[in-house]
């Protein structure tokens, strides 16, 4: 027929009655068609997965008809046959990667998987969805020889660096993958193999990778390392670290020391502490433990960062003496809590402090802390999260923490919903105290057009609508009438504002959380 929609209906009928004599008509048709309708693609692919008849499939490996062979592709991975590998060799690129996406993604085909990593040797290829599945088909194979491929294609020369970083971050999991898919994010399960084997292949190439000229490849290395266990290098990393001006690097680097139970550490986390960069000095400070520091000398430090450092300095050094025995920190937790008593040190501090003494264990600390923490309200609760936050920290957590789903539902720019009131220049409404308090009860105060309120008046009339507007000395609400509501405060006996379909984030989000989200909303003007 001519008219696609009849095409599109004939070939899902087909389909559904599993009628073996269509499969050569849904080929013709699909050949016809040369991708230029996609639905009529989808319904020829559909047709021919219900019919279920591998064989024709198969035969159009060779076909020269690209449309084809995609469909094919599309089938066979519907089908989990395991012969969709056949495609992996099309001179198509885009067929290639289609096949590869077949095999690895959602819930694979098992046996397709060694041809999957196999193409780590064939240089043709250079797409990087395709080239990221054979790196993670060859991890989750697993075998001798998949290892080997993969570190040889490290070592190429030829190769885009965020593909070579993959590469050896993959090797660096080889022992004990992740338990969720590298490309998808699907659980995979629990793996374990023999760290001794890994090490002993990897060693030898390792000086390599750390004098790449790409930092990322670098970085990797250094993860690496750390991953494994390998403390050969331990000197190359000291040095990189004082020859390099890279954060990043930097930072990798003492953390993966600090894992490797370098030597030398003390010294460094002291080089490290007294860096120009800030992130550098807190990822120092955030290696001090019980071994490397000392009651004599404790005080002092935290004095210097208390007196001198950054914000994030500060409650860095808060969290680390929450970790460290009771026996050094006493003192210094004391003398902290009569100063915030005293509104000596900042209250952008007060949530680390708190978390601290109640990680310190110490229920004396937990007792003289608990008499000037705020009691009372649930508002009391979160005062420690109006100061203090980080707004990037923040910002992530209201586009892509998917607990909390802030962006679902409300808009901080372009995107976002509009379930919720947009919030782009809520910082020039609300206050941080309403923002905090909209957080852990959202239906305490209800924003105009996104709440229902019922009243009861002075003359005992009932009143329910939609908030439209709220001022100090009246509320305007939109009711079945034809016009808005306006009542004076001084009229209504009692008020109750229905439950916001918002949940409460303290139920959500960590303090944490809640105090960066809260520093995110007031930079939204």
């Amino acid at each position: 027929n001519d008219n696609p929609r009849v095409k599109f209906f004939a070939a899902e009928a087909l389909g559904i009655t599993q009628e073996k004599a269509a499969i050569q008509p849904l080929i013709e048709m699909l050949k016809a068609n040369n991708d230029e309708e996609i639905y009529l693609r989808h319904a020829g692919v559909l047709a021919l997965s219900k019919i279920g008849d591998a064989a024709p499939i198969i035969a159009l490996q060779k076909n020269p008809s690209k449309a084809l062979r995609t469909a094919a592709v599309l089938v066979l991975r519907r089908l989990k046959n395991e012969n969709i590998a056949l495609f992996l060799k099309d001179s198509d690129e885009y067929i290639a990667t289609e096949a590869a996406r077949g095999i690895n993604d959602d819930l694979s085909i098992i046996p397709a998987l060694p041809a999957l990593a196999e193409v780590l040797n064939d240089s043709r290829f250079t797409a990087e969805p395709l080239i990221r599945r054979a790196i993670n088909a060859a991890l989750r194979v697993g075998g001798s020889k998949q290892f080997d491929d993969l570190l040889k294609y490290a070592n190429r020369t030829d190769i885009p660096d965020k593909l070579k970083t993959e590469a050896l971050a993959t090797l660096g999991t080889w022992a004990e993958p992740s338990l969720t898919d590298r490309v998808d994010g699907r659980f995979r399960g629990e793996i374990k193999r023999d760290p001794a084997q890994v090490k002993s292949k990897i060693i030898p190439h390792i000086a390599s990778f750390l004098n790449d000229k790409n930092e990322e490849t670098v970085l990797s290395a250094v993860s690496l390392l750390g991953n494994l266990g390998i403390s050969d290098f331990n000197n190359s990393l000291k040095n990189i670290y004082e020859a390099s001006s890279s954060v990043k690097l930097k930072s990798s680097i003492l953390t993966n020391l600090n894992k490797l139970n370098y030597s030398n550490m003390d010294a460094l986390i002291k080089v490290a502490m007294e860096d120009k960069n800030e992130n550098v000095r807190t990822v120092g400070l955030s290696l001090l433990n019980n071994t490397n520091t000392n009651k004599e000398t404790l005080p002092a430090i935290v004095n210097n960062i208390l007196t001198n450092g950054s914000q994030k300095e500060k409650q860095q050094i808060l969290t680390v003496l929450g970790k460290l025995e009771l026996a050094k920190t006493q003192l210094i937790f004391e003398s902290l809590i009569s100063k915030l008593k005293n509104k000596e040190i900042p209250n952008t501090l007060s949530l680390e402090l708190f978390e601290a003494v109640e990680a310190s264990g110490s229920v004396d600390l937990k007792a003289k802390i608990a008499q000037i923490k705020p009691q009372g309200s649930v508002f009391d609760e979160y005062l420690e999260t109006l100061n203090g936050g980080n707004w990037m920290a923040g910002r992530n957590i209201f586009n892509y923490n998917s607990a909390a789903q802030c962006v679902r539902c409300h808009t901080a720019g372009k995107d976002g919903g509009n379930v919720g009131p947009a919030l782009t220049n809520i910082a020039s409404t609300l206050t941080r105290e309403q923002m905090m308090q909209a957080l852990i009860d959202p239906s305490h105060r209800l924003a105009p057009g996104f709440g229902s309120v019922t009243v009861l008046l002075s003359n005992n009339q009932e009143v329910t609508g939609v908030m439209a507007k709220e001022t100090d000395t009246e509320i305007t609400l939109n009711t079945s009438d034809a016009e808005p509501m306006v009542i004076e405060k001084t009229r209504i006996k009692k008020r109750e504002n229905l439950p916001s379909s918002m949940p409460a984030m303290g139920s959500i989000l960590s303090k944490r959380e809640i105090r960066d989200v809260v520093e995110f909303l007031t930079t939204l003007r």
